[in-house]
Parts: C-alpha cells; structure tokens; sequence
C-alpha cells in the first residue's frame, strides 16, 4: 500500500494583513508547518492557526525562517554556525510553547524560503540548522527536502526525517527547486499539479523539468497555501492521489 503526506505553510498572516486559506487547507492536508514569527506570522496568528490544527487533528510542524518580514524570507541572509542553530531553536521554541498551550504538541521541523535553498544546497549550513533544532528537541523529526543537502545533514546526524516533494514547484536536474524568478518555475494549473504528483509518488522518485527521475523518499507533498490557486490545487492534489489508491496519512518519519 503506497502512502503520503499533504503538508502545507501556514499561520503566515500578520496583524490585520491576511495571507493564504488556512481553514480551508486543513480539511485537505494531514500535516501543517507553522511560521514562527521571523519569515510570517505573529503571536495571535500562530495561536488560533494552532488551534484550527489541533481541532482538525493535524499533523503540527514549526517552520522556521530567516529574520525578514518584508521579504517574507525569501532574501538570503549570511547567518550560520552557532547563531543559525540558536535562530532555529529560538523559533522551535516559540512553536513548541504556542502548540502546548493549544493542547497540541510539534512533531516535525521544515525550514523556510531563502534558509531551506541555501540548506539544500550546503549540508554543513543544514546541519547547523537542525543541530539548533535536535538540541530542543533531539526526537523531532526533520522533513527535508527530498534528495538535497538537507537529506545529506539529517542522515550524516542519524535523526528522524521525512523526504519532501513539491506539487507547484518546478525541479532542477540536482534535485533542487526551479528559482522563482525564471519561467514555469512555480505551477498554477491544478491539474497538472495532480498529475505529475501521482506520478511522483508512483515511480518513487523526483521527475525533473527535463524529463529525468531522481529516486527519492516521497513521504510528504507541500502544498503551498499563499497562492491564488493553492486550495484548488491542494484539493486536486488529494483528489488525484485518492483516485489512484495512493492513502493520505501524517508521515512516521524514518532513520
């Protein structure tokens, strides 16, 4: 029996500013990555986000990101060593009091924008990352993006992880996501989204935009909540996968 995950980013709303359809997600995914504050999001945000989560019986995950609200954390930022892993702990830490105090517990780790490429890029700028995370949590498990240096650090650190996978993403031959500056870098048509993720799964492996499949431990799918089409494509997604027998259930995580 083939099984995935449906993850999503959410509680990225700040203030008065609404950002994505939260409630509605969480009756498609089983998984959902909370911002903490740096990247999105803020106090009262991340609580009722966590709230809906719990009430929905949802898989809840923290999802650091660098310090940069106006840029939403896609901008990199020259961070690394101990203060990387203390930004990351910092912000596992809020997740982790925020879900507590909603009856809930955090169970699973993702990195965010311009962090999460440079760390599927670089292992050693990984493994600090989740070095801060492992420290406040050594049993958390890590979602990774799916055959990158992210994979490399978590497996070179023996923790618990989980392979992701993109819906509306578009990859490189190295595994690594199409840069969101460049063209057909990021999908919008549902399904086409639903299709190639069926084939994914499938075929246990990343298909690239030139055709090529990578192997790769397919246990989750994001399903990004910030974009105009991102409910119908998450409900797409799901639809898909359930059409082709493929059980939708909240990650174990692996070793």
């Amino acid at each position: 029996m083939t099984c995935v995950d449906l993850n999503a980013d959410m509680g990225e709303s700040f203030g008065p500013w609404k950002m994505g359809q939260d409630e509605e997600l969480l009756s498609v995914i089983t998984s959902a990555n909370i911002a903490c504050g740096m990247h999105a999001g803020d106090w009262d945000v991340m609580a009722a986000t966590l709230q809906s989560a719990v009430t929905n019986g949802t898989g809840i995950g923290a999802h650091p990101g660098f310090p940069d609200l106006q840029g939403f954390g896609r901008r990199r930022m020259q961070i690394s060593g101990a203060s990387l892993g203390n930004l990351v702990a910092y912000q596992l830490g809020a997740a982790q009091a925020m879900a507590r105090a909603a009856g809930g517990k955090v169970r699973h780790l993702k990195l965010h924008g311009a962090l999460a490429n440079m760390c599927a890029e670089d292992a050693a700028l990984a493994r600090a990352a989740y070095e801060g995370a492992l420290r406040v949590d050594p049993e958390i498990i890590i979602m990774v993006l799916a055959g990158t240096a992210q994979q490399e650090a978590v497996q070179a650190l023996g923790c618990s992880w989980a392979g992701e996978i993109f819906a509306d993403r578009a990859y490189n031959d190295d595994a690594t996501l199409v840069d969101r500056s460049l063209p057909g870098a990021v999908i919008h048509d549902p399904d086409q989204a639903a299709e190639r993720m069926v084939r994914m799964v499938q075929a246990g492996a990343i298909i690239t935009e030139s055709g090529k499949h990578i192997p790769a431990a397919v246990d989750t799918i994001c399903l990004h909540g910030d974009g105009k089409t991102a409910l119908l494509i998450a409900r797409a997604v799901r639809s898909a996968l359930e059409a082709a027998g493929v059980t939708l259930k909240v990650f174990p995580g692996r070793r």
